[in-house]
C-alpha cells in the first residue's frame, strides 16, 4: 500500500505538524520534484507541452481536492501546474498532505516516449 492509497483525514486543529526528520522520510516516498518549500509547504511543479494540458491536469487535481476534502494551492502557467500542499488549520504538514501530494503524482500524465 502506497501514499496516494490512503485518504485524507480532515484536521480539526489542535494536533502538532509532522516533524522534520518525519517530512524527510515521508518525501523520499514520494515522487521526485516535490519539496517543502521556505513556508514549509509542500510543492512541487508539473510540466506540460502545453497550457491546454497543464489546465487538464489542474481540473484533476481539483476532483481529486474535492472527493478528499483537502485542497492545495495550484498556479497554472503555459505548460505548467504548481501544485503546493499544506494543512491550514495547524500552518504545516500532516500525514495526509503527502496522500495528496501521492494521488496528484498519480493523476499525472507519465511522459510521451520518444
Amino acid at each position: 500500500m502506497g501514499l496516494a492509497d490512503n485518504d485524507c483525514i480532515p484536521c480539526r486543529g489542535g494536533v502538532a505538524p509532522v516533524p522534520p526528520a518525519e517530512v524527510a522520510m515521508l518525501l523520499h516516498e514520494l515522487e521526485a520534484g516535490w519539496q517543502c518549500n521556505g513556508a514549509g509547504h509542500l510543492e512541487r511543479t508539473y510540466r506540460f507541452g502545453d497550457f491546454s494540458a497543464a489546465m487538464a491536469f489542474a481540473n484533476r487535481v481539483a476532483a481529486i481536492a474535492e472527493g478528499q476534502g483537502h485542497h492545495p494551492d495550484l498556479a497554472i502557467a503555459w505548460g505548467q501546474c504548481r501544485v503546493e500542499i499544506w494543512t491550514h488549520k495547524i500552518a504545516g504538514l500532516t500525514p495526509s498532505d503527502f496522500f495528496f501530494a501521492a494521488k496528484a503524482d498519480r493523476a499525472y500524465p507519465e511522459p510521451a516516449s520518444s
